[in-house]
């Protein structure tokens, strides 16, 4: 990171920003060349381990990529906050990101499909549902493992 200034290294106010973050940006790499996806997702922090839940239809571009390269870059942003100023120099903007690297593998055991997606809608509503096994059989769920993360804070004036 360039702007040590801004860095986060505080796990709690990381995971604070995850808190607040509702939409993740998975980027990967197929034959066609680089993709990203923004998605809503669920997430656990157990044992200095992040773990990012997803859920998706069960094929498609994004599925056959992570497929064939299990390797994953990712983004969320979030307080974002227009800086205004005398003149265009002046202007900035606030904001709060995440972004880490990892490894995706999909989940196929129904109990942890559905601990999954508890996890998603609970980040998402803020409330827990019910899975059964027919709906879960519906949507491909696929977790990132995450091996490394910064976050960084621009907050102005």
């Amino acid at each position: 990171m360039r702007r040590k200034d801004r860095e986060i290294k505080d796990i709690n106010e990381l995971l604070h920003i995850i808190d607040q973050c509702k939409v993740c940006r998975i980027a990967m790499q197929d034959e066609a060349g680089l993709y990203i996806v923004p998605m809503n997702f669920g997430y656990s922090y157990e044992n200095k381990q992040l773990t990012l839940y997803f859920h998706s239809a069960k094929e498609g571009r994004k599925i056959e990529a992570l497929k064939a390269n299990s390797d994953i870059c990712f983004e969320m942003d979030c307080g974002h906050k227009l800086i205004t100023g005398d003149m265009a120099c002046n202007y900035s903007y606030s904001y709060k990101s995440i972004i880490g690297y990892g490894q995706v593998s999909f989940v196929d055991d129904l109990e942890e499909k559905k601990h999954a997606l508890t996890v998603l809608m609970k980040h998402q509503t803020g409330q827990y549902f019910e899975f059964n096994e027919k709906m879960i059989s519906k949507v491909c769920v696929f977790k990132i493992t995450v091996t490394e993360f910064t976050g960084k804070e621009a907050n102005h004036r």
